[in-house]
């Protein structure tokens, strides 16, 4: 028996301008499957799945749901059809209840009261048939980021959707979080949903996807079951190569310490941050800090900056105790930094990728004399940095929010690469990047480290803690707990000292 298609794509076309986002797209979604989307950064994904949700409107092509021709003006259209999207940066509003986020904007009967009433019986009805385990009279505020995104799924399935769309749902989740949206996903799964499931991680692609299909360039390279594929495969369809990994030398013992933290304390609102935090990252090193997601790693950062007040500690380079410090003060001082939030703290988005390069030095030469700006410069160093970088983009005069994020993450790796840094602050530098990118962007640290750089990577990816560091140290509610040559570290340790399960681990002062 042939399987039901509940959503089908016809020579689907988008252009901005003279740029073609997708490129005659032809897809085929099956009702009860998990279909993974692939692609590089910039591959139109993103673009694709706007249009299916009602964000955009196709230029050419059709789309044809549960057999017939549909045309969204709005998501509310798409939703009303029977089509939701769980976007990567969620809607919530923190101060409402569960019941009233989901509610929100949906008309109810006369009395608020009864309306509400009617919503929390109706959310526990479809959180127990799928399992999703959310609690409508919850403020959302005081829930998880795992139990957010349910609460994004239960407003899918609360307006009656049979397709729903997750753009990188694992991006922001704890390991046991990934363990728990698998579990949901299968039994949606089991119910007749369709989910497609967005994301450049192979593994868990091949953990949970029935098909991928691959985009590149906008076009559609194929669609494959993913039982008669492997990691590999899929990697070549995505890149149009094979992926190397990145070659690591072996660290040299002894050499200086250039950058160090001893006895770092902070809090806020009577909140501890980070306590007795002490490290020291010699020449050439990369210290790779693992952890859970919301352990400290952006407080650490901005402690280490200046951007967050400490109560107590120092930071030194290269011997010298900085005393009061700045971004500004930093950049001159030769310390780069690559923040977490590549939209709200890396970028201006409304300007170009080539002020962007230049925002750290649009006071000096070559971009800069008298106070006068060097526009030929200016243009030509984004077209250097842009090949350099595979930055995918219409030109250097473009706006940098038009990017991809990978392509976002690009531009501000190469701003920082282009102050041959002493020092660098890596916040999640590969975080939402599909594998040729972060590919990329593990071979410019590599590359930086190997000329000198004391690079600290902060990152709750503990396969790239593992691929880059040359020493490994665990953050857990502020506070660093073992630290271990990359030679002598063990998953099953790390792992449980993310998880806090070793308490009496000792403190590390790394010299």
């Amino acid at each position: 028996m042939e399987t039901e298609i509940i959503l089908e794509t016809l020579e689907l076309v988008k252009r901005f301008g003279s740029f073609t986002a997708n490129d005659r797209l032809s897809l085929a979604f099956r009702k009860g499957e998990i279909h993974a989307l692939l692609g590089e950064n910039g591959a139109g994904k993103s673009t694709l799945m706007n249009m299916l949700s009602g964000m955009l409107s196709p230029d050419e092509g059709q789309i044809l749901f549960r057999g017939r021709p549909v045309a969204f003006a709005s998501p509310r259209e798409a939703a009303r059809e029977g089509i939701g999207m769980v976007h990567q940066h969620f809607m919530l509003i923190p101060a409402l209840t569960v019941a009233e986020n989901v509610a929100l904007g949906m008309k109810q009967g006369r009395s608020p009261f009864f309306g509400y009433k009617r919503a929390c019986a109706a959310i526990r009805e479809l959180s127990d048939r799928f399992g999703l385990d959310v609690d409508p009279e919850k403020r959302v505020s005081s829930l998880s980021v795992g139990q957010q995104q349910r609460v994004e799924i239960m407003k899918t399935l609360f307006r009656g959707a049979d397709f729903i769309i997750l753009d990188e749902p694992t991006a922001v989740l704890t390991p046991p979080e990934v363990k728990e949206l698998f579990r949901v996903l299968r039994t949606l799964k089991e119910n007749g949903k369709t989910i497609v499931f967005i994301s450049h991680k192979l593994k868990e692609i091949r953990e949970i996807c029935d098909r991928v299909s691959v985009l590149r360039l906008g076009k559609l390279i194929g669609t494959t079951d993913q039982a008669d594929t492997t990691s590999a495969d899929l990697a070549r369809m995505m890149i149009g190569r094979d992926i190397q990994a990145p070659i690591r030398r072996t660290r040299e013992s002894g050499g200086r310490v250039r950058f160090e933290a001893r006895g770092l304390h902070a809090s806020e609102n009577g909140v501890r941050l980070l306590k007795n935090i002490s490290f020291g990252i010699r020449e050439g090193e990369i210290l790779g800090i693992a952890g859970v997601d919301g352990n400290g790693q952006r407080e650490l950062s901005e402690a280490l900056l200046g951007l967050l007040p400490m109560q107590a500690g120092s930071v030194l380079l290269d011997g010298e105790e900085l005393g009061r410090r700045h971004p500004r003060r930093m950049t001159a001082l030769g310390v780069a930094y690559i923040p977490e939030d590549r939209q709200k703290d890396g970028l201006v988005l409304q300007m170009s990728i080539e002020e962007n390069l230049i925002a750290k030095e649009y006071r000096s030469a070559p971009f800069s004399r008298g106070g006068i700006v060097n526009k030929r410069k200016v243009k030509l160093n984004a077209e250097e940095q842009i090949r350099k970088f595979s930055v995918k983009a219409p030109g250097p005069g473009a706006p940098v929010g038009r990017l991809s994020g990978g392509n976002q993450q690009k531009v501000i790796l190469a701003r920082e690469l282009m102050l041959n840094p002493g020092v660098m602050i890596a916040m999640q530098p590969t975080r939402g990047m599909d594998v040729g990118a972060a590919e990329n962007v593990h071979r410019r640290m590599l590359e930086a480290r190997d000329r000198g750089c004391s690079v600290l990577l902060i990152s709750t990816e503990l396969e790239e803690i593992m691929t880059l560091s040359d020493r490994i140290a665990v953050l857990y509610k502020g506070e660093l707990l073992d630290t271990m040559d990359r030679e002598e570290a063990e998953l099953d340790r790390i792992g449980m000292l993310m998880a806090g399960a070793l308490p009496n681990a000792a403190e590390a002062i790394i010299h």
